[in-house]
């Protein structure tokens, strides 16, 4: 049966997401593999490649098929959105934490991300997200204080935009965003439970009112493993 390498894959994916088997389990050799399910080394071999490309699983050299951690959140590229509306569709508990605010005249390179003339103020505020019982993302926010003249921790801990959108009647449009992985910085190392990663995700975003007014600049890091970031994409040929 032509299939038998899918079936296979399937079944082990799922006993993945139910839990038979766990993060770092290591899965029966290719051996054992075959006699379980009648099948050639080179079917089993298809279905375990499957596995490694879909993130269930990594292969060691010498040691077999580790099981991965898949408990990873989708986080979105394209949109603008808070943390306390990707929260809201978790199936786990969400947290945010502000370690700093400040209004500050900020340092020759948040002026050049903003555009900023001199003496020009923003509010500094650094946030670390959990997600359960792990702080996974660190998010540097640079706000306009011309823009925003008032923020308070409480603010910061609901909802940025929220307070931004509801109570200062102002629209948010738009966000230009680049994403690079990075080496962890020491505020990542004080602020995240890393959880032995040394590189982290950054997604760096430029965000604008609809009068195309740039407003805030970001930096929000994330741990690697605990994030998959998605957006959609359409054809349009040159």
């Amino acid at each position: 049966m032509n299939n038998k390498y899918l079936m296979i894959y399937n079944e082990l994916a799922q006993k993945i997401k139910n839990g038979y088997y766990k993060v770092n389990d290591l899965l029966p050799s290719e051996s054992e593999l075959m006699k379980i399910y009648n099948v050639s080394r080179d079917t089993i071999r298809k279905s375990l490649n499957i596995l490694t490309q879909e993130g269930y699983i990594q292969k060691a050299k010498g040691k077999g098929s580790f099981v991965l951690d898949i408990n990873r959140f989708t986080f979105p590229v394209s949109g603008v959105v808070s943390f306390k509306e990707i929260g809201k569709k978790l199936e786990k508990s969400f947290e945010t934490d502000v370690k700093k605010l400040e209004c500050i005249i900020p340092e020759t390179c948040i002026c050049k991300e903003l555009n900023l003339d001199k003496n020009e103020k923003v509010w500094k505020i650094f946030r670390t997200r959990k997600i359960g019982l792990e702080s996974i993302i660190l998010d540097k926010d640079y706000i306009l204080e011309k823009f925003v003249n008032n923020l308070t921790d409480e603010i910061c801990k609901n909802s940025l935009y929220e307070y931004i959108e509801d109570k200062l009647n102002l629209k948010i449009a738009y966000a230009k965003k680049q994403i690079t992985v990075e080496k962890c910085t020491k505020e990542d190392e004080k602020y995240l439970d890393l959880n032995g990663y040394n590189m982290v995700v950054v997604v760096r975003s430029y965000t604008y009112l609809d009068d195309t007014n740039l407003f805030q600049y970001t930096e929000s890091r994330h741990r690697p493993d605990k994030f998959v970031f998605v957006d959609f994409a359409r054809r349009n040929k040159i």
